[in-house]
């Protein structure tokens, strides 16, 4: 977007209506020693106020300072416009390690969700590393990735800001010394979000929900057990980033409610792939990759008995997931827990 763009905004808003648009513009302001300014003033009003000496210290007039302001707000503002004009991805098949061709086409729209299965190594993470760099034919595997019907042109494909795709892997480490409420609010004002401090709440809410043991808006990031930080990561995707496309990583792993994190996703019209060795997630899908020799070798439609299966699925799940929870609560295991499993599914099986 060109900075003049934003000129008129800035020459007849008060820097408190900016500020409520545009929270980072904050940090902005306080980095150019003009944190205290009168913010019921416009930018240009509020600056006849400040001393000239404070500005040539940053090699800045009155003028140019406005002007500087709305390059910053032109170039996060870029960075954070919400990619909604994602109609569909679709995979065009390469070859597997073999060299063997794919000559497969499978198109996804926002709203469904699409998983990836295979044994360990057969490349169910390769395929979801070419789509998250919108590979164009320029990967080991040769596969095309179109949007919306095209390829993507190379400022799309690399641009570092607003990214199309966000990944969520099976490993994940906080190297900030920042609690998890500041956390969140960072990420609000980097993406523009209006009232960031509310935006962080709603999005812990919402992780604490997902994840197995709670934790605190005031717990440190780096103290998060793995399964605390992928439930704050898939709210913090959910809630506020603006990319269309999810890419997930065998969750089943990862100590949350998985049921509940794939609905929050789909509930917010992404894309989603993800690649996973857990019937529950598989079967919720709308449609499954089958992987093989680093190839896909098959694509399925869930059918209608595949889903009433689920139910069942369910119900074991619910019994394992109850002996996890004795186990990590420290408790014994009874015999009595074990055939209830085995009279209630023993003719499902």
């Amino acid at each position: 977007m060109n900075p003049n763009a934003f000129l008129p905004e800035v020459s007849a808003t008060t820097i408190a209506e900016l500020l409520k648009c545009y929270p980072l513009a904050s940090d902005y302001l306080a980095n150019m020693r003009l944190g205290k300014i009168d913010h019921d003033k416009t930018l240009p009003d509020a600056l006849i106020d400040v001393d000239e000496d404070t500005l040539e210290e940053f090699g800045l007039t009155r003028e140019s300072v406005v002007l500087h302001f709305c390059s910053f707000l032109s170039a996060f503002s870029k960075n954070t416009e919400p990619a909604r004009d994602i109609s569909s991805i679709t995979i065009l098949g390469g070859r597997d390690k073999s060299g063997r061709p794919e000559q497969i086409e499978i198109t996804v729209v926002p709203g469904e969700i699409v998983s990836i299965v295979g044994p360990t190594g057969s490349g169910k993470s390769r395929l979801l590393e070419d789509i998250e760099c919108l590979a164009q034919r320029d990967t080991p595997t040769g596969r095309q990735i179109l949007l919306n019907g095209n390829a993507p042109d190379d400022e799309r494909r690399f641009a570092t800001g607003g990214k199309l795709v966000a990944q969520l892997s099976q490993n994940m480490n906080f190297v900030m010394d920042l609690t998890v409420r500041e956390f969140l609010e960072m990420h609000a004002k980097s993406r523009m979000v209006q009232n960031p401090s509310e935006a962080a709440k709603r999005c812990f809410a919402c992780a604490n929900s997902l994840a197995g043991e709670k934790y605190t808006p005031d717990t440190k990031v780096t103290q998060l057990s793995g399964g605390q930080s992928r439930a704050l990561m898939i709210a913090d995707t959910a809630l506020m980033s603006a990319s269309p496309i999810i890419l997930i990583d065998e969750i089943e792993n990862a100590g949350i409610d998985r049921k509940e994190a794939i609905k929050l996703l789909a509930g917010h019209e992404k894309i989603i792939l993800m690649s996973t060795h857990d019937p529950l997630l598989a079967l919720r899908a709308d449609k499954r990759i089958g992987i093989k020799n680093g190839g896909i070798a098959k694509i399925l439609v869930t059918t209608e008995t595949e889903r009433q299966s689920l139910t069942s699925i369910e119900e074991m799940d619910e019994i394992l997931q109850n002996l996890r929870n004795h186990l990590r609560a420290g408790e014994t295991i009874t015999s009595e827990m074990i055939p209830k499993m085995e009279e209630k599914h023993v003719g499902t099986l």
